[in-house]
C-alpha cells in the first residue's frame, strides 16, 4: 500500500517541480519588461532635460546678441564723438571708452560661438535620443509581442500539468500532499528522496540506524530529520562479478602443486 503512495508521490514530484518552474517563469516574465520600460522612460526623462537645456541655450544666445547689439551700438556711438573732441584728456577717455567696449563686443562674440557650439552638441545628441527613444519604443512593443505569445504557451503548459496534478492527488492525505508541495518549492524541486547507505540523497546527511530501519520498512512515510523531505529506501544495486564454475574450478586446480599441501592422494 505504501508502495503504491511512494510512486504516486515520486510522480505527483515529476508534475510539481515542472508546474512551479513554469510558475516562476510566468511571475519573472514582467521583470524583463520591467527592465526595457525602465530604459525608455530614463531615456525619456534625459530626453526630456536635453530639450530643457537647449531651450534655456538657445534663450541665452538670444540675450547675449542683444546685449552684443547694445555693445557694438554703444561702441559706434563712441567712435562718432571722436570728432567732436577738442582736448586730449577728452581724446584718452572716449578712447578708453571705446576699447573697453570693443573688448566687451569681443567677451560677447565668444560667449556667443561657444554657447552655439554647446547648442549643436546639445541639438545633436538630443537627435541621438531621439532615434534611441524610437528604437526602444520599437523594442518593447516588440517584447510585449513576444513575451504574451511565450506566456500563453506556458499557461497552456500549466494547465496541463495542472490536470496531471489532479489525475495523481486523489487518495493522497491533504496534509502530506501541502506539506509535500512546500517542500517541493523550497527543496529544488525534490521532496522525496531514496535513502542509500544510510544517507538522505536529498541533503546527503547520515540518517541514524533506526531512523533508518523505519524507513526501510516502509510502513509510515517519514520526513528526514535534517531537510524535512520525504525519505523511502532503495535498496543497493549488487554489483555483477564474475562468479568461479566448475571449469574455471578444475583449471585453477591445475595451477596449484597440491603436493606443496600433501593433497596428491
Amino acid at each position: 500500500m505504501m508502495q503504491d503512495v511512494f510512486s504516486k508521490l515520486k510522480s505527483l514530484q515529476e508534475v510539481l517541480s515542472k508546474k512551479f518552474e513554469i510558475e516562476q517563469e510566468i511571475r519573472d516574465i514582467p521583470k524583463v519588461l520591467n527592465t526595457k520600460t525602465e530604459l525608455l522612460n530614463r531615456l525619456k526623462k534625459s530626453y526630456v532635460e536635453k530639450n530643457g537645456q537647449v531651450e534655456e541655450t538657445k534663450e541665452q544666445i538670444r540675450r547675449l546678441r542683444i546685449r552684443l547689439d547694445d555693445a557694438e551700438h554703444q561702441r559706434e556711438g563712441y567712435e562718432k564723438q571722436m570728432d567732436q573732441i577738442s582736448t586730449q584728456r577728452e581724446y584718452e577717455a572716449l578712447d578708453k571708452e571705446i576699447k573697453d567696449a570693443t573688448e566687451k563686443e569681443q567677451h560677447l562674440r565668444k560667449e556667443i560661438l561657444r554657447q552655439e557650439k554647446e547648442l549643436e552638441e546639445l541639438s545633436y545628441s538630443l537627435e541621438q535620443e531621439e532615434s534611441m527613444i524610437r528604437q526602444q519604443e520599437e523594442e518593447l512593443h516588440a517584447e510585449q509581442e513576444r513575451i504574451e505569445l511565450e506566456s500563453e504557451d506556458k499557461r497552456i503548459l500549466l494547465r496541463e500539468l495542472e490536470k496531471e496534478e489532479q489525475e495523481i492527488s486523489p487518495g493522497l492525505d491533504e496534509e502530506i500532499l501541502f506539506k509535500f508541495e512546500r517542500i517541493i518549492r523550497s527543496k529544488a524541486g525534490l521532496g522525496i528522496v531514496p535513502v542509500k547507505d544510510s544517507v538522505c540523497t536529498g541533503c546527503h546527511m547520515m540518517l541514524p540506524a533506526q531512523f533508518e530501519n523505519d524507513v526501510r520498512s516502509g510502513e509510515n512515510i517519514l520526513f528526514c530529520p535534517y531537510c524535512s523531505r520525504i525519505l523511502f529506501y532503495e535498496e543497493e544495486e549488487v554489483a555483477t562479478g564474475d562468479f568461479v564454475t566448475e571449469e574455471d574450478s578444475g583449471s585453477l586446480t591445475d595451477l596449484v602443486n597440491l603436493e606443496d599441501f600433501g593433497l596428491d592422494e
